[in-house]
């Protein structure tokens, strides 16, 4: 049975190919939900960078101390290498970490780092923002162009991919859109986190796809933001020029003590800033966007409007 705003039946495709992850291997043993590997390698870094602060080192000196390199220390702090155990209980025995509940906390992360995640099953360019989305508190985004990943129906996603360069192969792109299905499911599990975005009013005029796909994916978004968890404004027109005018960007808070994340995207590549000020800088950007934008019942109205004149172009033809 279709959603009632669903001209497509979008949502029994989602749910058959978000069930049907088929590239698991059998013999790996994978992250449960909600324990993303890549967050438990993002906590043990920051304890680990706390610990050395507080104990008045180095990174030069710590690793200088423990026989490491410091590329080998800097990528464990930083969440880009994984811990083995000899290594927690070195880096514990310098760091004057006595406490026996807080060492098996800290092994227990660096094993959870090294097990697998669905998405290593497949070849993705963001495997990273997939690890640190799967395990986020609240994500925050806006999109200057396009509809956000997390609200995008298969059709759409492959017109985008479609109109890519590099092009991908047709197994290639069947690949990637079950993998963003897949990663939907954040917003439906229990205890999801909580989804806003500001979606430019360009996204709503841009025919991704052609009109029929364009009506689906309107169709979706009025769906998902009936969810308690998912909010949608539209930045309209109207208001001119804003503080992010050619910027897509992601801001990923996460558990405590997990430092949060904006995700940048662009032509040249993708940048993770994780500083202090660059998140706040971010924070206070997307705050000015959600006050100059359209609110949720009044964008939802607009995203309707749309909808209408897609389907209402479909019954004309």
């Amino acid at each position: 049975m279709n959603h009632p705003h669903d001209p497509e039946g979008w949502d029994h495709w989602s749910r058959a190919m978000s069930n049907n992850v088929k590239f698991l291997r059998k013999d790996v043993t994978y992250v449960p939900e909600g324990r993303s590997p890549t967050v438990r390698r993002r906590e043990l870094g920051a304890l680990l960078r706390k610990l050395r602060t507080e104990k008045g080192l180095t990174v030069e000196q710590a690793a200088e101390q423990l026989m490491f390199s410091m590329s080998k220390l800097s990528r464990m702090e930083t969440g880009h290498g994984v811990a083995t155990p000899r290594d927690i209980r070195d880096l514990c025995d310098l760091y004057g970490v006595t406490d026996d509940a807080q060492r098996d906390h800290m092994r227990n992360l660096a094993t959870e780092a090294k097990q697998q995640a669905w998405w290593q099953s497949y070849d993705l360019g963001y495997g990273t923002y997939v690890g640190l989305e799967a395990d986020a508190v609240t994500i925050s985004a806006f999109q200057s162009s396009v509809v956000h990943g997390l609200l995008h129906t298969a059709d759409y996603a492959r017109a985008q991919h479609q109109g890519s360069i590099p092009l991908l192969s047709p197994d290639q792109i069947e690949l990637q859109i079950e993998a963003k299905l897949t990663r939907q499911r954040i917003l439906t599990r229990n205890e999801p986190p909580s989804f806003s975005v500001v979606l430019d009013e360009a996204a709503l005029h841009r025919v991704v796809g052609g009109r029929q796909v364009m009506a689906a994916q309107l169709a979706k978004i009025l769906d998902m933001a009936a969810l308690p968890n998912v909010t949608v404004q539209v930045l309209p027109y109207e208001v001119g020029a804003h503080p992010a005018v050619e910027s897509n960007f992601t801001i990923l808070e996460l558990p405590d003590p997990t430092p949060g994340v904006v995700f940048v995207e662009g032509l040249i590549g993708s940048t993770y800033l994780e500083r202090d000020d660059d998140l706040i800088r971010y924070q206070t950007i997307l705050r000015k966007l959600e006050s100059i934008a359209l609110s949720p019942q009044g964008s939802l109205d607009v995203i309707s409007g749309f909808l209408q004149k897609y389907k209402g172009s479909l019954e004309a033809v």
